[in-house]
């Protein structure tokens, strides 16, 4: 394998290690085969039955074997009609016999029914088709792009591949706020960006990592391997109108809060321009996920593998919460830890829970 020549581009060598691809056993589009990163990125490279998830899970419940089965879907892919016809009982049929939007589907035989139908022309004399969208409305098929090909496939994998659980925490944010009143001149004088809450948590969370080394770990594909990180380099997922990106700010541990400001602010300007590079996108050792400026009062994120955790931070809303006996009102911000079972216990996520709550309402400790 070593003696064969290789020839393949810079961007297709880096995509292919993030993707695990084995560049052999890609097809170059390029001059005289030479591996081009689309040809990396529309490369199916599990050597195993192709078939969708849902299909997957039918076959499971019901013991059934798809070797030898050959799908209907793209590339021979097996679907969920494709091992619905290996099932004879018409109730575990019906059960997913349903469409995208949750109704029955319809037999072909009554396909009919929904043609256009003709109305006689007093006019003309001749018989003039009612367009079915007139009552129905309109829809639109389109191919998925390249990027959410990816993300479909990595989320699918990292969904129904990891066992997860989920630990929910409210977080009293007012001394974090008030910490950010504080700092925002200063860092703006110092770097010229404007301090956010998000920066605030992102520190937090980075020192927390260094005291939990299974929250900050990675296993390898095989699931034999646990690689401890003794560094951080920090994921910040950022969605834009064609999907999601993850920029990585590497050796985020090593970084003062005036120093992370300004390569967070760089990173996700370029993710937004489009600009980013791809080893800038790999690599992260555990993942933010922050729908907080949207108001979403509470959500939990899929890990980005091969991370074995995210946390998934939400809105900051005024609750009325007990204190000292008394009812106060108090600004509560919910974050929750999705974790891999495989690497953390439920004992290890709240241990950094436990820390990462008490760096956040009492904040000045990061910078003992």
């Amino acid at each position: 394998m070593e003696n064969r020549k290789l020839r393949a581009t810079p961007a297709a060598r880096t995509l292919a290690k993030r993707l695990g691809v084995d560049l052999f056993n890609v097809i170059g589009t390029g001059y005289k085969g030479r591996i081009h990163r689309e040809d990396v990125a529309g490369f199916n490279y599990e050597d195993k039955i192709h078939v969708s998830p849902l299909a997957q899970r039918i076959a499971d419940e019901h013991n059934i074997d798809l070797k030898g089965v050959v799908g209907t879907g793209y590339g021979n892919k097996i679907m969920k009609d494709d091992v619905l016809k290996l099932i004879s009982d018409p109730a575990i049929i019906s059960r997913f016999e349903l469409d995208d939007f949750g109704y029955h589907t319809v037999p072909a035989t009554t396909m009919a029914s929904k043609q256009p139908k003709v109305q006689e022309s007093a006019s003309a004399g001749k018989p003039q088709p009612v367009q079915a969208s007139t009552l129905e409305g309109e829809s639109e098929t389109v191919p998925m792009t390249q990027m959410r090909k990816i993300i479909a496939k990595r989320m699918s994998e990292s969904y129904f591949g990891a066992p997860t659980f989920i630990q929910t925490w409210e977080i009293d944010m007012t001394e974090l706020l008030a910490l950010r009143k504080k700092l925002i001149n200063p860092i703006m004088e110092k770097t010229g960006k404007k301090l956010t809450v998000t920066d605030l948590i992102s520190m937090a969370v980075v020192k927390t990592l260094l005291k939990h080394k299974y929250i900050n770990a990675s296993l390898n594909k095989e699931g034999t391997e646990l690689t401890f990180h003794n560094y951080v380099n920090l994921g910040m997922a950022v969605g834009l109108e064609e999907g999601l990106l993850v920029p990585v700010v590497k050796g985020a541990d090593k970084m003062s809060l005036s120093e992370f400001v300004v390569a967070m602010k760089d990173l996700t300007e370029r993710t937004f321009a489009k600009k980013l590079l791809p080893d800038e996108q790999s690599g992260s050792t555990f993942t933010i996920s922050n729908l907080g400026m949207y108001g979403v009062d509470e959500f939990t994120a899929i890990i980005n593998q091969p991370n074995s955790a995210i946390l998934s931070v939400s809105s900051t809303q005024q609750r009325a919460v007990p204190r000292d006996g008394e009812i106060v009102i108090r600004p509560i911000m919910k974050i929750s830890l999705t974790a891999d079972h495989r690497v953390i216990d439920g004992l290890t996520g709240a241990k950094f829970m436990t820390d990462l709550k008490a760096a956040l309402e009492d904040p000045l400790i990061l910078f003992v």
